[in-house]
């Protein structure tokens, strides 16, 4: 996994800092997809859905990736459907499509941390369900 650097750069004897840097708080659109690596690396991918605050009803959809421990606790906790906030950087993947060469950009979310928002019926309907029945 990439390390997260600020770069301090000058401009007009003034200091400037880059920062790439996202929080998002949204709903999962999909349950995690969680791959190992002989390396003993461990990566999670899954989409998450932010709706706007505005009346236009528009939902943003946002590739995430997470790498290591926070990987293991996504795929076993984030559910499709589940409450969570994202905290990470953007990264843009690039590449030529085979059939047409056309140059495709596509953001991806590589979060550092994630937490879990919702309460055990919003992340796991199935739980409550159960624990009503017991």
């Amino acid at each position: 996994m990439e390390n997260q650097t600020n770069q301090i750069s000058f401009n007009n004897n003034r200091a400037t800092v880059d920062l790439n840097h996202i929080i998002l708080v949204g709903r999962a659109g999909k349950d995690p997809e969680m791959r190992y690596f002989e390396s003993g690396k461990v990566v999670t991918n899954f989409t998450l859905a932010v709706n706007r605050p505005m009346k236009d009803g528009l939902t943003d959809w946002f590739d995430i990736e997470i790498w290591g421990k926070p990987a293991e606790i996504a795929g076993e906790y984030v559910k499709k459907g589940s409450l969570i906030g994202v905290e990470g950087k953007v990264r843009w993947d690039s590449w030529n499509s085979k059939e047409t060469g056309e140059l495709n950009i596509k953001p991806i979310v590589i979060a550092d941390n994630i937490r879990l928002l919702g309460s055990k019926k919003d992340n796991n309907p199935d739980v409550v369900a159960q624990q009503a029945t017991v």
